[in-house]
């Protein structure tokens, strides 16, 4: 049978203080309720510079600079924070952008007109972008994309908007320097905040295709189908959360040749699209399929308050993204094993043992295969220094502790081995809480090098989303799938036989004709 390939993937964080404050959902609600909170208060305080963030080792973990493995050593009392890490913005599977780059970024993904910014930012923002673009385009292509942003603004106009237009403020380092304006009057689908949350998703997915185009030296015409799995949802009044925010990402990232759409499922929404994209390649539908996914502005400072009170950093200060290529066979990228998905169903339940049950033992029972045959589970990969002083504990190793107690009810451990389970299959957690970016994509980079250096031969990605959020059920949702290493070996399947093949059933064919043409 022909998998496809889970090719290469890539990633990119955006440092945003300013958004955690001016924008996040959290601080956007306080605001509202309490606009006098000591919380508000004491939020700038507690900010991170770009360099902290830079130098976080969660952070360069993210962006391919330290593997997983080397990540759990750093840990100092189970935590990240002052441990010493000299970090680079620049990773081998990823960027960490700065929020002036990014605001700058916004404005050349706004096709409607709708992000005004103060002419001296964005010139000055402009001599940055245009700087760092040159090391990989030439001067005729990046002058031909930031050609889109015209001059700036004043700022009293800017000021005008956000006081009297309800436009939604952009700022950097506590100043105002410029605005995403509404793009309806009524429609509240279209209101300023909403196309803010749009644009920076959007964005932030550019980045991170950008960063996949670039690691892995794919020629971006090459890309036939683009599929965005994000939490975001763009539309209007007639069709909230139509989209496509696929097709927008495609089109500034130069996929010219690629067509698009978006799949919505919480935080299961990119273990959903892993699958999806990997049936497509293997029916032959498409050859090579990006799955992209931009960052959630509302989840910044997600949980600013419990960090607060326990005068601790706001670590989500960073909008999460990343992109992963899917293609057909190349005998040496991990193959997708989409006969063995674990699927959790409506019947499945909501407990924990009936969701691992669906997701790892069902799909393990179709190859004959225990928990322990998987040499490494991708699950909801959280960086545990932002949960467990929310109150949320360390949920990935909490994953991991479900998986091992179903291999022993499985017979597949001893009960005495369940912890070395854990250290054996598991990783500590590294991404951002925003949602669907920790929940098995982090660790597709790393994957792929895994399993090219023989490190491991089997991974499972894991993704569970709770539906429960869009008040329209109180299911839970869940999808995995089983990664394997290439054996080398490119079989014909449903996506077609090979070049090879091909050319054999031609030259046979043609000496039967001339064998039949002399024997007339």
């Amino acid at each position: 049978m022909n998998y496809a390939v889970l090719k290469g993937a890539a990633y990119a964080l955006i440092h945003a203080p300013d958004m955690v404050i001016h924008n996040g959902a959290t601080q956007t609600v306080e605001r509202q309720v309490n606009p006098d909170s000591e919380y508000l208060k004491k939020i700038k305080g507690h900010l991170r510079s770009y360099q902290d963030a830079v130098n976080y080792a969660p952070n360069q973990t993210y962006i391919g600079n330290i593997h997983p493995a080397e990540l759990k050593k750093l840990a100092k009392d189970g935590s990240f924070l002052g441990v010493d890490v000299k970090g680079v913005r620049d990773g081998r599977l990823g960027d960490i952008m700065p929020e002036d780059e990014f605001i700058f970024m916004m404005k050349i993904c706004d096709a409607f007109d709708l992000v005004i910014l103060e002419d001296g930012f964005s010139k000055s923002a402009k001599e940055v972008y245009v700087k760092r673009e040159l090391k990989y385009k030439s001067d005729e292509d990046v002058q031909k994309e930031v050609s889109r942003v015209k001059d700036g603004g004043l700022l009293a106009d800017i000021q005008k908007f956000v006081n009297e237009e309800h436009a939604e403020g952009l700022y950097f380092n506590e100043k105002l320097v410029g605005c995403v304006k509404r793009a309806h009057d009524i429609d509240v689908n279209l209101n300023s905040h909403v196309m803010f949350e749009n644009l920076v998703a959007k964005a932030s997915g550019v980045v991170a295709f950008k960063e996949l185009i670039r690691k892995n030296n794919i020629d971006a015409a090459s890309i036939d189908l683009v599929i965005e799995c994000s939490e975001e949802a763009c539309g209007d009044m007639n069709q909230r959360g139509g989209g496509n925010f696929a097709k927008s990402i495609a089109e500034m990232a130069g996929a010219i040749n690629a067509t698009g759409f978006d799949i919505r499922g919480f935080c299961a929404a990119p273990a959903h699209t892993l699958v999806t994209a990997a049936s497509l390649v293997k029916a032959g539908t498409y050859k090579n399929v990006v799955m992209v996914a931009g960052g959630a502005s509302a989840k910044l400072g997600m949980n600013g308050k419990s960090h607060v009170t326990k005068n601790l950093p706001i670590l989500e200060d960073v909008l999460g993204a990343f992109a992963a290529l899917i293609s057909e066979n190349d005998g040496v990228s991990p193959i997708l094993r989409t006969d063995l998905v674990g699927r959790h169903t409506v019947s499945a339940g909501s407990a924990p043992q009936a969701v691992m049950n669906a997701l790892i033992v069902e799909p393990l029972n179709k190859a004959s295969l225990k928990v322990t045959d998987v040499d490494r589970y991708s699950v909801e990969m959280q960086n545990p220094d932002v949960t467990k002083p929310a109150g949320a504990g360390d949920v990935p190793e909490a994953n991991y502790k479900m998986i091992a107690a179903i291999g022993v009810k499985e017979g597949h451990i001893e009960r005495a081995d369940l912890m070395k389970f854990v250290e054996e299959h598991g990783m500590v957690g590294w991404a951002p809480t925003q949602g669907h970016i920790p929940s098995g994509a982090p660790y597709f980079g790393f994957a792929i090098e895994d399993f090219k250096s023989g490190k491991i031969n089997r991974a499972m990605v894991v993704g569970k989303g709770s539906l429960f959020l869009g008040r329209m059920t109180n299911l839970f949702d869940g999808i995995s799938i089983v990664l394997e290493k290439n054996s080398g070996e490119i079989s014909s399947g449903a996506s077609g036989a090979s070049k090879e093949e091909i050319n054999k059933l031609i030259a046979i064919a043609m000496r039967d004709f001339s064998q039949k043409i002399l024997s007339e």
